[in-house]
């Protein structure tokens, strides 16, 4: 079956749909040693070039859209290769025989947590691009508790050597001692953000740990240096994030906020313990619902691995209730 050359191309991680037609329109793609045209298609049986250079059939048209989460461990580097011999992310994921695993964003080598891997380019594109605005959530360790004044700046907006960033919620998650922890939203994806962010004001980072992604949440079932495929369910949920969808699937619209129920469940400890005030937005937007035995258990589950060293208090992400998507977790593997 053969489909859109900018679409192929996309999936491959060559670049997004946009750039490929100005690459085709540039005259720099060919389907079998002929100049293509927008709107060309190409199947597993043509040979397609991209600068003369050929692109592998397998890495064109993989067998299945896969998704895996990865609980990327502080010390890794999210690159495929380095000089440095450092060990990277790619060395623990599982072997794939056609296409490869393209990472969704990075995290820097000292920040651990969920990191999301593709086979699908154009997915991976998709879900980086600025305009989706799919939240990341993470929990942050710094040294003493931060003043209001600090909080309200970061809250506000913070100008940056690259442009205005801020967050859009910070939830105090409580601390024992000389560190405090924060768990803390945005919906883009710059380099070292959050630590620029919370150094801007004077604060320094003592761990960082990426907890949600989207509604994709870090179980606690899968250990640092482990990974787990995405379920049918979340790979929906994901897809509806961007728009796409998968056959026999529909199209979701959403801005990439998790649903009202995932908001109730993230406030997880904290609520039972912290003033309602102190859950700021989340509290607001969250219908006062009862929570069922089967969505506890579920929350509890999705405790990340950040919990288990702070504070009681830190709160969680969580999954919407209706959807449960870790309720029925792939096999964790480990790595071999």
């Amino acid at each position: 079956m053969s489909e859109k050359l900018q679409k192929v191309l996309a999936r491959a991680g060559l670049g997004s749909r946009r750039e490929i037609e100005v690459w085709i329109s540039a005259g720099r793609v060919s389907v079998n040693g002929k100049i293509a045209a927008l709107g060309e298609r190409a199947g597993p049986q043509d040979k397609v070039r991209v600068d003369g250079h050929v692109i592998n059939s397998d890495k064109l048209f993989p067998e299945k859209r896969r998704v895996i989460l990865y609980h990327k461990p502080v010390g890794e580097i999210c690159t495929r290769s380095d000089p440095e011999g450092r060990p990277t992310v790619f060395d623990q994921l599982p072997p794939i025989r056609f296409g490869r695993w393209i990472s969704v964003g990075r995290l820097d080598l000292n920040t651990s947590g969920l990191l999301l891997l593709t086979t699908d380019g154009e997915l991976a594109n998709r879900l980086m691009h600025p305009s989706v605005e799919i939240e990341r959530e993470y929990a942050v360790r710094v040294m003493g508790k931060a003043e209001k004044d600090i909080l309200d700046n970061l809250r506000q907006g913070v100008m940056l050597e690259d442009g205005e960033a801020r967050f859009d919620q910070i939830i105090d998650g409580g601390g024992q001692g000389i560190n405090h922890w924060y768990h803390v939203i945005l919906r883009e994806g710059r380099n070292r953000e959050v630590r620029r962010l919370w150094e801007s004001q004077g604060v320094a980072v003592s761990r960082l740990m990426r907890v949600r992604f989207g509604n994709i949440l870090l179980p606690r079932s899968v250990r640092p240096g482990e990974w787990e495929e995405l379920s049918d369910a979340q790979m929906r949920d994901l897809l509806a994030l961007t728009g796409m969808t998968e056959q026999r699937t529909a199209s979701v619209k959403s801005s990439g906020k998790p649903s009202r129920q995932t908001h109730e469940k993230s406030i997880g400890a904290l609520s039972r313990q912290t003033p309602k005030k102190s859950i700021g937005a989340l509290s607001r937007q969250t219908p006062k619902k009862s929570i069922d035995a089967s969505s506890r258990q579920s929350r509890e589950k999705s405790i990340d691995a950040s919990s288990r060293q702070s504070p009681k208090k830190s709160i969680i992400a969580s999954s919407p209730k209706k959807r449960k998507l870790a309720a029925k977790p792939a096999p964790r593997r480990n790595k071999s």
